[in-house]
């Protein structure tokens, strides 16, 4: 493994490791070292169907429910392999440079919406108590999200959950219309709901929001549709939502569709640039390569 690799492990994001079936540790560009993945949706069921999405749904998922006692000992387990540095004599992780050696968070994501695990607050709780057994407190929990589900009373609960334990929610939000928002990610849910539970949430702790870019068809976004997508991000923030960072992000792994290809990183830059100047809110720009 050549010493430039590790750079770009983010494209490398396999939803299994070893025997594990749902915790799986990956080097994420987004939280700058190793973040263990936890997925609630091994059955590949979303509620969305993103055109850049990378989970294969064409395949029959091999597990198709969440056994709560086998995640939490995959999770405790994978715990003390980072704590020792057992980690890094796997061969995917032995050539990390020094300043990504560090566990940064417990992200659930997955192969579908996390939200939608039925005992989403239960399993937030019991994670959160796990990593207090193992002294990490400083490691954040990470809610990785189409903010679809913030309404549920079980959901909301977790929120909380994860307030009170380092927690921080990454909501994504790549439209400003509800055409685009159809187009890229197609799904029964009406934007106004997304736009409602992210203002919502967001009253109550400050959001991370995630935006996904790309060329459809080998078109750029419409500047219009960036400016649509600002002016939504300034009526959250009217509305009293406290919204920290936004990630302008590209498409960096094989997506769903032939059509969705990655922004050149100047594209990613305009973008999150037009952010920063339009609504205040600090951005951050990651490319496809």
């Amino acid at each position: 493994m050549s010493a430039e690799q590790p750079l770009k492990q983010h494209r490398f994001h396999p939803r299994q490791y070893e025997q594990n079936r749902f915790v799986y540790p990956v080097v994420s560009r987004r939280s700058k070292g190793i973040s263990i993945g936890v997925n609630l949706n091994p059955d590949k069921v979303c509620n969305f169907d993103c055109i850049y999405c990378q989970v294969d749904r064409r395949s029959e998922a091999m597990t198709k429910f969440v056994e709560m006692d086998q995640l939490l000992g995959e999770l405790d387990a994978m715990f003390a392999f980072i704590s020792s540095g057992e980690i890094y004599e796997d061969e995917r992780f032995a050539s990390l440079p020094k300043h990504l050696r560090r566990l940064n968070d417990i992200a659930f994501s997955g192969d579908g919406e996390p939200t939608t695990y039925r005992n989403f607050d239960e399993i937030i709780q019991q994670v959160a108590e796990l990593k207090a057994k193992h002294s990490l407190d400083a490691v954040k929990m990470v809610l990785i999200t189409n903010a679809s589900m913030f309404h549920r009373d079980v959901v909301k609960r977790g929120l909380s959950i994860l307030d009170d334990n380092n927690g921080e929610v990454w909501a994504k939000l790549e439209a400003g219309t509800e055409e685009y928002f159809q187009l890229v990610d197609r799904t029964k849910i009406p934007f106004q709901r997304i736009l409602d539970n992210i203002t919502d949430a967001s009253r109550i702790r400050p959001l991370v929001i995630q935006s996904l870019f790309m060329r459809v068809s080998g078109e750029v976004p419409p500047w219009e549709e960036i400016e649509a997508f600002t002016d939504r991000l300034n009526e959250i923030q009217n509305a009293g939502g406290q919204l920290k960072l936004v990630q302008v992000y590209t498409v960096a792994r094989q997506p769903a569709e032939s059509f969705a290809a990655p922004l050149a990183n100047a594209e990613v830059d305009g973008i999150a640039q037009r952010v920063i100047e339009k609504t205040g809110i600090p951005a951050e720009p990651y490319y496809g390569c």
